[in-house]
């Protein structure tokens, strides 16, 4: 069963949707009968995704409104919950996906960190506190989808400040549930994405061909539209070259760090890394 907040004439707002993961749920709402506001701040990329999505939309071009903003910038996301409301109302369907992967070190560019923090934590923060409580008064059933990652919870090297910001993503997320399900009366609800592998313009780098392993951002959307359905909150996404298990035996290892006092991150450290691929291939 569809979650009620993907209604046919209901508001879906997508931040992050001129392109990838963020472009596919803004035309499979649109499909769904849902008007649309397409946010993004790549104005090159928003206007022909603007199109895509109302060639989707029950009402073309009228039920489709695309904004170029930041999403860090908390002004201008209240601008834009007053433009919506007042043209169209207050959306029942949020979903924070805009993100930035630039690359990243420990000792890297204060600047990259300042911006990775400020877009990929920072911007879904400020989209929640922005929209969600007038979702909430509305009375009306409500979605957040949140966009986080694998990298936020298995924390592999290389990217940390990336890693760091999904890892807030995850834990943000989890605290809006947990405040929303202990309001009375409340119809609004959270949802934690974590996509796979999935071939876009954030991962591509530089690649024009999606490789074999990567899922395409549809079949991203396929699976969490299945998992809404089914009211899971983490919506843990596999791909072709991870499955659900491979997935869940990395986060029970990562866990495994804190609780058998293990160096950390020891799934890359050389006196543990047999160890994990042997815990790898154990099933439960």
């Amino acid at each position: 069963m569809t979650h009620p907040a993907l209604s046919p004439s209901n508001i879906a707002l997508v931040t992050g949707g001129a392109s990838g993961i963020g472009l596919a749920a803004a035309r499979r709402f649109a499909a769904l009968g849902l008007k649309v506001v397409v946010v993004d701040r790549d104005e090159e990329r928003l206007k022909p995704a603007a199109a895509e999505v109302a060639a989707k939309a029950a009402g073309g071009a009228a039920d489709v409104m695309a904004v170029a903003i930041d999403v860090g910038d908390r002004l201008a996301l209240e601008t834009l919950a007053k433009t919506v409301k007042e043209s169209w109302g207050v959306p029942n369907v949020l979903m924070n996906n805009a993100g930035i992967q630039p690359g990243s070190g420990i000792f890297g560019p204060e600047a990259a960190w300042i911006e990775i923090l400020r877009i990929n934590l920072g911007g879904i923060v400020n989209g929640c506190q922005v929209f969600v409580p007038e979702m909430i008064a509305s009375g009306r059933p409500g979605l957040v989808i949140n966009t986080g990652s694998k990298q936020g919870i298995t924390t592999p090297p290389g990217d940390p400040a990336y890693n760091v910001s999904k890892a807030g993503v995850k834990v943000f997320t989890e605290a809006l549930q947990h405040d929303l399900r202990g309001r009375e009366n409340c119809k609004v609800e959270a949802r934690l994405l974590i996509p796979g592998f999935v071939f876009t313009p954030l991962t591509a780098h530089g690649r024009s061909s999606k490789p074999e392993g990567a899922w395409t951002p549809d079949q991203t959307v396929d699976f969490m539209m299945e998992k809404l359905a089914a009211s899971d909150f983490y919506i843990l996404c596999p791909d072709g070259e991870v499955t659900r298990e491979m997935d869940e035996r990395r986060i029970l290892w990562a866990a495994g760090d804190i609780v058998e006092n293990r160096p950390p991150l020891s799934r890359w450290h050389p006196d543990y890394g047999e160890a994990f691929k042997a815990f790898a291939k154990k099933t439960d």
